[in-house]
């Protein structure tokens, strides 16, 4: 059999990052314990049967629940006339009804595409028209989206949910609070759509066809924001989350160095499991290792996260720059018991270097930056995790990762100079759904992702991102990075938010404008460029500065340039 292009390693004095390895982490992943993450399911549901493997609003699905939920959404959807390697998609938000469907597609034999709930209509329209789904699964707050592009579409079923369909008894008065009290869902009206409890009435009384799938058989159509035009589908397979996981449970074994490994894992799942972070480093990590995952519909509602937080021993939280200082940003965040944490993930964005140094200093417990997309399954490199610090850098390449810098006709430069970071490793998708053209141009014919990240890496192997090329600011010829800008204004006591763009001007062609939300709502203009000019040289500093209530934001959390742009 021919080894897949990904899969080639380049000569082992090469990578120069191995030499700073944990001692307890491997450099390569060894054979995979399953071949689809349908077996996964299976298996882990099997081993774990009495333990909790996910809650949410007090609610706690076990595992032989999960099995007997998912088998019974699997056996639903092949009743339907569905088959092997149909696109099936999920818009909902972090509720019990999430992993129950995705996993339940998965046992199918067919391919999740994942959709934000806050999608518009525009949006939704494009994302199921471009993967040709044939049914979705929704939450009934946002089914007045589907319905407005439903005859555009393929779709021929539409699941409807309600908030508390997974709820039990409690459930009833969830549904009344959430449609009649708070009125959270707008009229919709689409003919033959199937209520949630239907299916999981039918599909408990059918048995669940066994289907033959490989790790090279689809999986999700992770849909990336189209912050680099229109929004593709990363087509990622069995084989690019299961080794994903895989080598986050590697990395993980660092942490048991400084910190004892608990009977079982608890996770705050406040990432939206529509997205790839969330996916990956909570509910498949969570269920590899028989976790639980506390998951937060709203993570926006800071109150209401602390208030689910202080019922639970949390070990390990994935999260934003963005929400570890909005929860640092209410004053019942500290009295958390902090005791029990093994992990706290930074990424999707950067961790700003004050955010991680007060986050330690409230907490006891480091935020480790890792770094990822939505192409690369998402994680690509991490720092260690029993070193307990914050390094301002994303990392090290995980097991059987390999990371390039490269210029820009696709040269791998020396250590110590910036360029785009280059990935290769079995995490890598295998292209943009549908778009052969697209894929070639990211995926070089030695297997390396070009992720349009710029950065450098280190003698140790450490990579530091940059930024990312289309943000990059051109002033008078010198290159100026948004990321280094906010993170000076961010240092000042008065600052809670702030982003950088660029934008014209006659003199250097680009000038760096800030925006900011003001934590101290005296900070004056003056103050702040006083503040920038002592930490920033002369051609880096905002010639504008832009005080707002707040700065545009996707549902994941990050700040949206684009949007500062227009």
């Amino acid at each position: 059999m021919t080894t897949p292009t990904h899969m080639l390693s380049g000569r082992a004095e090469d990578k120069i990052w191995l030499g700073s390895y944990p001692a307890r982490v491997p450099s390569r992943l060894g054979e995979p314990k399953e071949q689809s993450l349908a077996e996964l399911v299976s298996r882990c549901c099997a081993a774990y049967s009495d333990r909790p493997a996910f809650e949410s609003m007090g609610r706690v699905l076990t595992y032989r629940e999960l099995d007997q939920v998912t088998r019974g959404i699997a056996a639903w959807l092949q009743q339907q006339g569905l088959a092997k390697g149909d696109r099936v998609a999920v818009m909902m938000p972090n509720i019990l009804q999430n992993p129950a469907v995705v996993y339940g597609i998965l046992r199918a034999g067919m391919v999740v595409v994942n959709v934000n709930p806050l999608y518009t209509p525009r949006e939704l329209e494009h994302q199921l028209k471009d993967s040709g789904a044939r049914a979705i699964f929704v939450l009934e707050n946002f089914a007045h989206t589907v319905e407005q592009v439903l005859g555009e579409t393929a779709l021929t079923h539409v699941v409807v949910t309600r908030m508390g369909d997974m709820l039990g008894p409690k459930g009833l008065l969830v549904n009344l609070v959430v449609k009649h009290l708070k009125k959270m869902v707008p009229d919709w009206s689409i003919p033959g759509a199937i209520p949630f409890k239907r299916v999981l009435s039918e599909g408990n009384g059918r048995q669940m066809k066994p289907v033959q799938l490989t790790g090279a058989d689809i999986a999700f159509l992770q849909y990336t924001g189209g912050t680099t035009g229109v929004s593709k589908g990363a087509t990622l397979t069995h084989a690019n989350l299961l080794a994903n996981k895989e080598q986050l449970i590697l990395w993980l074994e660092a942490v048991y160095e400084r910190k004892k490994r608990p009977a079982q894992l608890n996770f705050l799942c406040a990432l939206p499991l529509y997205h790839i972070f969330g996916l990956t480093v909570n509910s498949l990590m969570g269920i590899s290792m028989g976790g639980c995952n506390l998951l937060i519909a709203n993570p926006r509602d800071i109150p209401a996260v602390i208030k689910e937080w202080k019922k639970h021993r949390i070990h390990i939280f994935p999260g934003l720059n963005t929400l570890f200082n909005a929860l640092m940003n209410n004053a019942d965040f500290p009295s958390i018991d902090f005791s029990q944490m093994l992990l706290v993930l930074g990424g999707g964005m950067a961790v700003q270097r004050p955010v991680a140094e007060r986050w330690q200093k409230i907490t006891g417990c480091a935020i480790t930056e890792g770094y990822g997309l939505s192409e690369t399954s998402p994680v690509a490199t991490a720092n260690r995790l029993d070193r307990g610090e914050y390094t301002g850098t994303v990392g090290l390449p995980l097991p059987s990762t390999d990371i390039e810098i490269r210029d820009d006709m696709g040269q791998t430069l020396p250590v110590g100079e910036v360029g785009e970071i280059c990935i290769r490793g079995p995490q890598v998708m295998l292209g943009y759904w549908q778009r052969p053209a697209e894929t070639a141009q990211v995926i070089s014919p030695d297997g390396f992702f070009r992720t349009g990240d710029i950065g450098v890496m280190d003698e140790n192997g450490y990579t530091k991102i940059v930024d990312r090329k289309k943000d990059m600011i051109l002033v008078s010829g010198f290159n100026v990075y948004p990321n280094e800008v906010e993170e000076v204004a961010m240092m000042h006591p008065g600052v809670l938010e702030a982003a950088a763009i660029g934008v014209p001007d006659e003199h250097s062609g680009e000038a760096v404008k800030l925006f900011v939300v003001r934590k101290d709502p005296t900070l004056t203009e003056e103050e702040l460029r006083h503040h920038c000019a002592e930490n920033l040289t002369g051609y880096k500093r905002p010639r504008h500065i832009e005080f707002r209530h707040e700065l545009p934001k996707s549902n994941v959390g990050k700040i949206l340039r684009k949007e500062l742009r227009a």
